[in-house]
């Protein structure tokens, strides 16, 4: 299994979430976050004062797949999330170990769907 990661701007989320739905991934984890990368914040004028934005915000996507799923569900992110200019955002990919459903302790592939 494997843990994906994608780190999106906020506008795209919808986006994303519609084609990670049509390669069949239903369950995923959303968290707003702040951030920079080569982009490095911008400046941004507020009553005649300018003043430098360090953090922008992004939109985090957390799913985890199992193995056959995960070259799909990067290409639908990659699609959706794409602009072409810079701040489009990254995407992670991880092993998963251990996976335990709380509910039902079922584990590893029956827990991650």
């Amino acid at each position: 299994m494997k843990k994906i990661e994608a780190i999106i701007k906020p506008f795209k989320l919808d986006e994303v979430r519609e084609a990670l739905s049509e390669v069949g991934i239903t369950g995923l984890t959303v968290t707003e976050v702040k951030g920079f990368g080569r982009q490095k914040g911008h400046t941004e004028l507020y009553r005649g004062a300018e003043y430098v934005v360090d953090f922008l915000p992004k939109i985090k996507i957390e799913i985890v797949v199992n193995n056959e799923h995960a070259e799909a569900a990067i290409d639908a992110i990659i699609k959706a999330a794409r602009t072409g200019k810079i701040g489009d955002g990254k995407i992670f990919v991880m092993p998963v170990e251990h996976v335990v459903r709380i509910r039902t302790g079922e584990t590893n592939e029956a827990a991650a769907v």
